[in-house]
């Protein structure tokens, strides 16, 4: 999730949009708690807003997402329905029940209804600021997901192997020697494995955009740069998916995932863990050395 937007005509537009998507689809804003109102759940730059709500499924979570008609077609605006239909239920996730599409001018919309999820993201930004402290059975069934995950067959791509044989050697300059930009294995990913898209007490792993084909351990990388800034998590992270990171594969990946958040910090995003993250990526060009 991210804090609502800057710019007063995207919020009124992002909320006409879903008092639109309510009408369409029959649904109205649930207020948490009753009476009070209905919090908002924005994305990047307000091209997303959720809101909770009640429907002909019950209590549900109607998402908006909005891009110009001319993308509207692309990796993003498919990827919550493709999960739906490929990835196995297994995979723990909040069910899409509805999908409903119009334009406005040059402005294109999707309102996604799904399932309400219980309980709460486990934080409310993609990098954490707070140690969390979860179960052994918590843990367990995110390796078993990320496995489950790691062998669904797809054409869909999460990271391209053009982007890191650019983005590698630009924002990993700093490390001693030239740095590998082909994967020893590539497996599906989730693509955006954050904190935030991340619910309990029950496991539930949420916006499915931007899935498909990554670096092998990509997914778990990810989850553990973003930890970065509260090393006891960081070190829960290393430990509790050593199967994915402790390898030649998972070392890449993190190499991989570091890169591209350090060319995430050129936009203002992750400003608090770039210190952190060359320092981990020196951690782990030497451990890829003393395993060469």
């Amino acid at each position: 999730m991210s804090s609502e937007p800057d710019d007063p005509e995207v919020v009124a537009r992002m909320r006409t949009a879903h008092a639109a998507a309510r009408g369409a689809l029959e649904a109205v804003l649930d207020p948490q708690p009753p009476g009070g109102k209905a919090p908002e759940a924005w994305g990047w730059r307000g091209r997303t807003l959720g809101q909770p709500v009640t429907g002909q499924y019950g209590p549900g979570w109607l998402r908006v997402v909005h891009s110009p008609v001319s993308k509207a077609d692309g990796k993003l605006w498919t990827g919550p329905e493709d999960a739906e239909r490929l990835v196995p239920q297994q995979v723990p996730r909040p069910r899409l029940r509805l999908v409903h599409q119009w334009t406005d001018g040059g402005d294109a919309y999707k309102a996604e209804l799904y399932d309400r999820v219980t309980g709460a993201t486990m934080a409310p930004q993609p990098v954490l600021a707070d140690a969390l402290r979860l179960p052994g059975e918590w843990w367990g069934g995110l390796r078993a997901a990320l496995h489950r995950l790691s062998g669904v067959r797809t054409e869909r791509t999460a990271v391209r192997q053009a982007y890191l044989e650019r983005a590698m050697p630009e924002y990993l300059a700093f490390l001693d020697g030239p740095v590998p930009t082909t994967p020893p294995m590539w497996s599906t990913a989730h693509g955006d494995l954050h904190w935030a898209n991340l619910a309990g007490p029950e496991l539930r792993i949420l916006d499915w955009e931007g899935w498909g084909m990554a670096p092998a351990g990509y997914d778990a990388a990810l989850l553990h740069s973003y930890s970065l800034a509260v090393p006891e998590t960081a070190r829960c992270v290393r430990r509790e998916l050593a199967t994915f990171l402790d390898s030649d594969a998972g070392r890449f990946a993190e190499l991989a995932v570091i890169a591209e958040l350090l060319q995430s910090a050129e936009r203002g995003d992750n400003l608090e863990i770039v210190h952190a993250l060359k320092q981990r990526a020196e951690e782990v060009w030497q451990r890829k050395a003393s395993h060469a």
